[in-house]
């Protein structure tokens, strides 16, 4: 027992015992927390090549394949929700890529740092032998990276690797409450009556940027997307995957044995979702001939609100798919100055395909990008937030396309006419963008 005679020299006493504690507790975090990415990175070692300085020629396009043309790097992205990782976007052969490397770029000394990458193929492949990849290194400590090369050794020269600028380094306040994801455009997309109406319909719903991932389209479509684009609304990625790898366009490898299904479409999209993470309080996931209509509310931010008021901690949120047949029309809404364009006049398909209790109803998505992980076309695979699907009374998707029950007479169909709520707004505005770009 220590006994004191003088009370200051009993409180320096009790404050070096209680900053001992500290320092002790602090020890044991420290150590706990290096287990835990031992675990999640077992084989993740940093080093520094001896004489390495950055180096390497910055990437020019979104799709940048490696030597051993087995893995094509889209874009890394700064993740630090469970430790301080570069997370790289990529397409890999699930079975050859077996092992790559994050060379660091470290500033302000120029040094190259070398971490050995985690590769996470995602698990819905479909099939096809290519698939979406996160590559995941852990970054250097005392190192905040601006650029980083992927090899397949940890040794070599650095000169003629591809340099890629990392991503969501910075913290941002978001500049826009919804941003919508359509991958991808491929084809010689010409449904431009429909898309126009589309890009309208979401506008009047609250969004406020389109992110596309165009492989191809009609020469008519190229003015449309370069109208909305000076307009501010959409952002065209170039999406030319095709020069690399066999594309199929449909989902499952059993339907069409290509290398990757669907163009790529789930690397695009988890690649949109990593893009907006910081730019964006809403990531919705769908294609361009759907639209997710609110059936309670007047717009999205008004339903998004009330969803989330009702769901706290949810940051997936499902809409039932509703097929609205393109071959089953009204004669409503027959504007003759739109006969000229191509495309579907989503105003004059308001029945719809009941629903089929044996077959699945695929959903789409609205998103809070900092709580997805990973994503898939209809659900996600990691996420840090729960996932709730939306009832069909507050929400439904609205698909206007080829029918999927082509038997069924019209009586057996569902009028819905939903759409036609915003149908004088939709008109004005249609109208308006097709006299600057059309007619």
């Amino acid at each position: 027992m220590i006994h004191c005679g003088k009370k200051h020299i009993c409180a320096v006493g009790t404050c070096i015992l209680l900053f001992a504690s500290i320092l002790i507790c602090s020890w044991k975090d420290l150590q706990l927390q290096n287990n835990i990415t031992r675990k999640i990175f077992p084989q993740a070692t940093t080093a520094s090549p001896a004489g390495q300085f950055c180096r390497g020629k910055p990437a020019q396009n979104v799709i940048t394949p490696l030597k051993d043309n087995r893995t094509f790097i889209i874009s890394p992205y700064f993740d630090d929700r469970e430790s301080k990782v570069t997370r790289v976007i990529g397409i890999v052969h699930h079975e050859d890529v077996k092992q790559l490397y994050c060379w660091f770029c470290c500033q302000p000394a120029g040094k190259m740092y070398v971490s050995k990458a985690k590769i996470d193929v995602h698990s819905d492949r479909f099939g096809f032998p290519y698939g979406a990849a996160d590559i995941v290194c852990l970054e250097p400590e005392n190192c905040d990276p601006t650029h980083v090369s992927i090899h397949w050794s940890p040794h070599g020269n650095t000169d003629q690797l591809p340099r890629f600028e990392i991503k969501n380094r910075k913290a941002e306040t978001f500049s826009v409450d919804f941003t919508v994801c359509i991958s991808a455009m491929f084809g010689n997309y010409n449904n431009v009556l429909q898309f126009i109406q589309s890009m309208e319909m979401y506008k009047i719903l609250g969004v406020q940027k389109v992110v596309i991932y165009k492989n191809n389209c009609s020469h008519l479509m190229e003015k449309v997307l370069k109208f909305y684009e000076e307009e501010g609304t959409v952002e065209i990625i170039p999406w030319p995957i095709n020069s690399y790898l066999r594309v199929s366009s449909k989902w499952h490898f059993s339907m069409d044995a290509k290398d990757i299904g669907y163009y790529g479409q789930i690397t695009a999209l988890n690649d949109c979702i990593y893009r907006n993470m910081q730019r964006s309080k809403f990531v919705v996931l769908n294609d361009a001939d759907e639209i997710i209509l609110p059936l309670k509310h007047p717009d999205w931010k008004t339903m998004m609100s009330s969803l989330q008021e009702q769901n706290p901690g949810t940051g997936i949120f499902l809409f039932e798919n509703h097929i609205f047949p393109e071959t089953i029309s009204t004669h409503v809404f027959n504007i003759s100055s739109w006969d000229t364009v191509p495309g579907v006049n989503i105003l004059q398909h308001v029945h719809r395909e009941p629903d089929r209790k044996e077959v699945f109803n695929p959903r789409k998505m609205i998103i809070d990008p900092r709580k997805v992980i990973q994503t898939s076309v209809h659900s996600v695979l990691r996420a840090y937030g729960n996932s709730v699907n939306v009832p069909m009374d507050v929400a439904l998707i609205y698909h206007c396309r080829v029918p999927l029950q082509g038997n069924l007479p019209r009586e057996s169909l569902i009028r819905d006419t939903t759409l036609w709520r915003y149908n004088s707004s939709l008109i004005m505005n249609v109208n308006k963008v097709l006299y600057q770009t059309i007619l």
